[in-house]
């Protein structure tokens, strides 16, 4: 099972952008659906955007036209592009990849929207 580094956070004002990136260390196709998940402080840990390996993306409503998840399957990368960001999207970000063996985690990223 490949593991997952994920990177790309950071502190960015109201409107912005920020591109996450998460890298499988061996084939992404080891995992069937890919996902990127956030949790705020005292928060849950909830599901932004998913992409199955067949099928259309899934987006969370409030990121929806905002978001977008993406592979890169010769680069075994899945990305986040957020524009238009809010201070509600302030949170630790986590890819996610599901298969047959189960979930893989990436490490937390975290982003910050802030003046």
């Amino acid at each position: 099972q490949a593991q997952l580094v994920g990177s790309g956070g950071g502190l960015v004002q109201p409107g912005g952008s920020l591109r996450l990136s998460c890298v499988a260390s061996s084939s992404i196709f080891s995992f069937d659906t890919m996902g990127w998940y956030r949790q705020a402080p005292g928060k849950q840990r909830d599901l932004v955007a998913s992409r199955p390996r067949w099928g259309s993306s899934r987006y969370a409503d409030s990121v929806k036209g905002r978001f977008t998840i993406s592979v890169d399957n010769f680069k075994n990368t899945v990305y986040l592009q957020m524009n238009d960001l809010k201070p509600e999207d302030t949170a630790v970000y986590y890819c996610n990849g599901q298969s047959t063996s189960g979930s893989t985690w990436g490490q937390g990223t975290q982003v910050t929207v802030s003046l």
